[in-house]
């Protein structure tokens, strides 16, 4: 693993923090893929007395643009919703069930075509579940990590939040298509565990 180079979404990210022009040509763009992207960040808590945070980033990445919605701030739009709850578009993530959870306490929603790769690549004879790992393993490159434990909410995000956070939607879509590409090769019982 330490010997695969490192890789980033190569496309343009776009930080979305109010519903305008913006926001429209984003859900235009999403709705126009069959499979995006799915992943969210969440402000991290240092200690246990810390209050916890809610969900401050939804990310969804397309092939060569990535949004960065900053729900904290602009909450869940009825069509962000829409959007999720769409069972013709693909939403490829990973541990997706605490990530479309978080987004339900800003606003609730039925969730649709959302696909965890943490559940479907035992099918593929892989046993590990990171993110990393999994982006080594069906992609053949590293991702950085270094990101993930930043504030969030912070008033700008940085360039290299910008990026680790669509990186992180963009490879989950990467390995989707990759693994509906490739035969099957489940692990057999006693190699799951």
């Amino acid at each position: 693993m330490n010997r695969l180079e490192y890789a980033s979404f190569p496309g343009k990210i776009i930080v979305i923090d109010s519903v305008g022009a913006e926001f429209n040509r984003a859900i235009a763009y999403l709705r126009s893929q069959k499979v995006i992207g799915f992943d969210t960040e969440t402000r991290p808590c240092f200690s246990p007395n810390q209050p916890r945070y809610g969900v401050s980033l939804l990310q969804l990445s397309g092939p060569e643009k990535a949004f960065l919605f900053r729900v904290k701030n602009m909450g869940m739009h009825r069509r962000l919703c829409n959007l999720l709850s769409d069972d013709r578009i693909i939403k490829a993530g990973a541990a997706v069930h605490d990530d479309i959870r978080g987004l339900q306490k800003l606003r609730d929603f039925v969730p649709g075509g959302f696909v965890d790769l943490q559940k479907i690549v035992w099918e593929y004879g892989i046993r590990d579940k990171s993110v990393k790992k999994m982006a080594g393993i069906i992609l053949g490159f590293r991702i950085s990590k270094t990101q993930q434990l930043s504030n969030w909410e912070a008033g700008t995000l940085s360039e290299s939040q910008c990026r680790y956070a669509a990186t992180d939607a963009w490879v989950c879509r990467e390995m989707y298509i990759r693994l509906m590409r490739s035969d099957k090769n489940p692990l057999i019982e006693e190699n799951i565990l």
